[in-house]
């Protein structure tokens, strides 16, 4: 950009590479890990609320699920992110070569 200064002071994304599958994984373990630590509280609280007999199969039936959501979400990849980037952009205005003409000496 010798010619021109950019406006936009940020840096010019030259990748658009993922997060690392290691970083990725340890995202998923620790939601398969919140997931299926609900259920224990939801099984608990079944059993304190037992004499209402109705709102104890409620939380129960809840629960059932949360094993077959947790693996889901654990196996599913993260959305990619959809965010404003600073690409560069070629000025189309601008050759690589010169337009001018030159003269050619011809040297026979």
């Amino acid at each position: 950009m010798s010619g021109s200064q950019r406006s936009d002071d940020t840096p010019v994304l030259i990748t658009e590479a993922e997060p690392s599958y290691d970083d990725q994984q340890a995202a998923r373990r620790k939601k398969y890990a919140l997931m299926m630590s609900l259920r224990i509280p939801c099984l608990v609280a079944a059993v304190m609320v037992y004499p209402i007999w109705w709102l104890s199969l409620i939380i129960i039936a809840v629960s059932i699920p949360l094993p077959w959501i947790a693996v889901l979400v654990a196996n599913d990849r993260p959305p990619r992110k959809s965010e404003h980037v600073n690409r560069y952009h070629r000025d189309s205005r601008r050759r690589e070569l010169e337009d001018a003409e030159h003269r050619v000496i011809d040297g026979e």
